[in-house]
C-alpha cells in the first residue's frame, strides 16, 4: 500500500526556536519579583502542565497555562509578574526555509494529506505557522489526542482524523523516541531528520535525511 499521508514534526522540524527561554532565566525573574522558585521545581511544574494538564484542559493562553504551573507549585503569582513573564517567554517559531518547498511538492505534486504532530500547546505556535497552514491538513496537538507524543494514541487519533492506515503514512521527525520509536509501533514508516548532520541513523528508522528536501525523494520510494 503507497503512502496517502505525511505526518511531521514541529520543533527541530518545521520550526526552531533561536533563543529559548531557560528555567534559570525564570526563576531569576520570579525571584527578582519577590517569589522563591527555583529551576527545578520550574522544571517539575512546566513537564507536569505541558505533558498531564494540557491534553486534559487545552490552555489557550500564556496566562491560563502559567497560572497552571504555578497552582501546582502551590504558589499564588500576581497578574502584573505574570505578565511580564509571559513577555520574557512569548518567543516567535521560526520556520526552516526547505520547510515551504517540501510542503508545497507534498501537497500539490503528490497529492499527500499532512498533519503537524506535537505535544506543544497550540496558542505557543499557532501564530508562526500561519504562512503554512493552506498546506496543512490537521494540526495534532497534545490537546486534541488528549495524551502527550509518547503515548501512540496520538498517532493512532492523527491517522484516524486523516482516514488513512498506518501503512498509509510516514512520519517526519528529529527526536528517536516520538518521531521513530512511538509511531514505528503504530506501524507508521519513519524519517528521522538530522539537521545538523552528525547522529547516526535510527535502527527502527526507515531513512535518515539532513533536511526535507532529501525526504522529498525518500517519500516518493514509497508511494
Amino acid at each position: 500500500m503507497g503512502i496517502k499521508a505525511c505526518l511531521i514534526d514541529l520543533h527541530g522540524t518545521i520550526a526552531r526556536v533561536d533563543d529559548p527561554v531557560d528555567e534559570l532565566t525564570i526563576s531569576d525573574f520570579l525571584v527578582q519579583h519577590g517569589y522563591h522558585i527555583y529551576p527545578q521545581q520550574i522544571r517539575a511544574a512546566w513537564s507536569f502542565v505541558a505533558f498531564i494538564d494540557y491534553p486534559r484542559y487545552g490552555y489557550k493562553s500564556w496566562y491560563s497555562y502559567l497560572r497552571r504551573i504555578f497552582q501546582r507549585l502551590g504558589v499564588k503569582v500576581d497578574r502584573d509578574t505574570i505578565k511580564g513573564l509571559i513577555k520574557l517567554l512569548d518567543r516567535t517559531f521560526v520556520i526552516y526555509p526547505d520547510v515551504y518547498d517540501f510542503l508545497k511538492v507534498i501537497k500539490k505534486d503528490l497529492s499527500l494529506k499532512t498533519a503537524i504532530v506535537t505535544t506543544i500547546a497550540k496558542f505557543k505556535f499557532y501564530k508562526y505557522l500561519k504562512p503554512i497552514l493552506p498546506y496543512i491538513d490537521l494540526l495534532m496537538t497534545g490537546y486534541e489526542a488528549r495524551c502527550e507524543k509518547s503515548n501512540p494514541k496520538i498517532f493512532i487519533e492523527t491517522l484516524n482524523r486523516l482516514n488513512v492506515k498506518p501503512n498509509e503514512a510516514i512520519m517526519i521527525g528529529d527526536s528517536v523516541l516520538v518521531d521513530i520509536i512511538v509511531p514505528k509501533r503504530v506501524g507508521i514508516r519513519t524519517i528521522f531528520l538530522d539537521r545538523s548532520g552528525d547522529q547516526e541513523k535510527p535502527e527502527l528508522a526507515d531513512a535518515k535525511v539532513n533536511n526535507l528536501i532529501e525526504a522529498i525523494d525518500v517519500i516518493k520510494k514509497f508511494l
